[in-house]
C-alpha cells in the first residue's frame, strides 16, 4: 500500500479544487425540487456518477484526500457511502467498512441510534470491524446535516477506532453539518453549496 501522498498527483488533479473545477462537477449534479419531501431540493449524483470523467476525476480526487490521511480502512455509510467507499478503499490498498442501516449485517453488531429534526435513526457495523486505534476514514456522499456522519464517528470511536478523516463529495455548507462533527477528524468535500 502507497501511503505516500504524490504532490504532482494532487497537482494534476488541482486540488484543493479550483473554482472551474467545481463548477464541472456541479454541473453533474442535478437538481430535483420537492423530493424527498416538499421544500426539500435533492442532490442528485446519478448524472455525475455516469460520465466516467466526472466520476473518475471525483474519485481519484478523494483518494488522494484520503490517501494523506494514512487510513487503514475506509468506512462507508451506507447507501451512498457504498458506491464511493469500496473503490477509494481498493485504490488505496486497504480494507472496506460497511456501516449499515439495522438488520442487515449478518454478525454480531455494534449499533447506534441517533436524534434526528424529528424522530430518531439508527446504524450498525460488526463489532469486530475494526481494532482498537485502527485508522479509518469516513466516506459518504453528501454532507447535510451532519447526524448520520457524526453517528458513524460515534460508533467508530465505541470500537475503539481512530476516525482521522470525514469525507464527501458534496457539502451543502448552508445546513451546518461541518459544525456539528467532531473537529478531531480532518472533515473535508469536493464541493460545498
Amino acid at each position: 500500500m502507497s501511503t505516500q501522498v504524490d504532490k504532482s498527483k494532487l497537482e494534476q488533479l488541482g486540488l484543493p479544487l479550483s473554482t472551474e473545477k467545481q463548477d464541472w462537477i456541479k454541473s453533474k449534479i442535478r437538481d430535483i425540487p420537492d423530493f424527498p419531501k416538499p421544500g426539500i431540493m435533492f442532490k442528485d449524483l446519478t448524472p455525475l456518477l455516469k460520465d466516467v470523467d466526472a466520476f473518475t476525476f471525483a474519485i481519484d480526487a478523494l483518494t488522494e484526500k484520503c490517501r494523506a490521511l494514512n487510513p487503514k480502512y475506509i468506512a462507508g455509510i451506507e447507501a451512498r457511502g457504498f458506491i464511493l467507499g469500496p473503490i477509494i478503499a481498493y485504490k488505496l490498498g486497504v480494507g472496506f467498512v460497511p456501516i449499515r442501516k439495522p438488520g442487515k449485517l449478518p454478525h454480531v453488531v455494534q449499533k447506534l441510534e441517533y436524534a434526528l429534526e424529528y424522530g430518531t435513526d439508527c446504524i450498525e457495523v460488526h463489532a469486530d470491524a475494526v481494532e482498537k486505534n485502527d485508522r479509518v476514514v469516513l466516506i459518504d456522499d453528501l454532507l447535510a446535516t451532519g447526524g448520520t456522519a457524526g453517528a458513524a464517528y460515534k460508533l467508530m470511536q465505541v470500537l475503539g477506532a481512530n476516525v482521522v478523516g470525514i469525507g464527501f463529495l458534496v457539502e451543502l455548507a448552508f445546513l451546518g453539518g461541518r459544525t456539528k462533527l467532531p473537529q478531531d477528524a480532518e472533515i473535508f468535500s469536493l464541493i460545498s453549496y
